[in-house]
């Protein structure tokens, strides 16, 4: 006979529904670092690193959502002993397009740096219409 060991992980999750204008990316940056500077009985701390690029990147997904997703957004963050993640949400099903970097454009370079920050990366369409975007860190 096999028995198999079940192992409960701990994880503390929140969500924010945060309107479409531009504060909006301000405000989910002050959340998300309040919320992962929270200490929380038997889990691991966030060290400053991983906030600091976990508060960069919902800053980017955040102002992506408000400025092209004609919507609201919500910000879904959660925090396990091994990883942060982040989901936002808009009711824009279209695909983020990447633009081609150069050295004159002042834009387009946030999803490529969420990328670099990122352990895990996906868009996926949401039920009902729009799109969730996640993004997995390594802790």
């Amino acid at each position: 006979m096999r028995t198999h060991r079940r192992t409960h992980r701990r994880s503390v999750r929140v969500e924010y529904l945060l309107p479409e204008e531009a504060a909006s990316a301000g405000r989910a940056r002050r959340l998300t670092s309040e919320f992962l500077a929270r200490p929380r009985h038997r889990m691991t701390q966030v060290d400053a690193g991983h906030i600091h690029d976990a508060t960069l990147i919902v800053s980017e997904l955040v102002t992506n959502a408000t400025r092209h997703g004609r919507s609201a957004c919500r910000l879904r963050l959660q925090v396990s002993e091994e990883q942060v993640t982040v989901e936002v949400y808009d009711d824009n099903p279209d695909q983020p397009r990447r633009r081609p970097l150069t050295a004159e454009s002042e834009g387009g370079r946030g999803l490529a740096m969420v990328r670099c920050l990122a352990q895990r990366f996906d868009i996926a369409p949401v039920s009902g219409g729009g799109k969730r975007v996640r993004v997995v860190l390594a802790i």
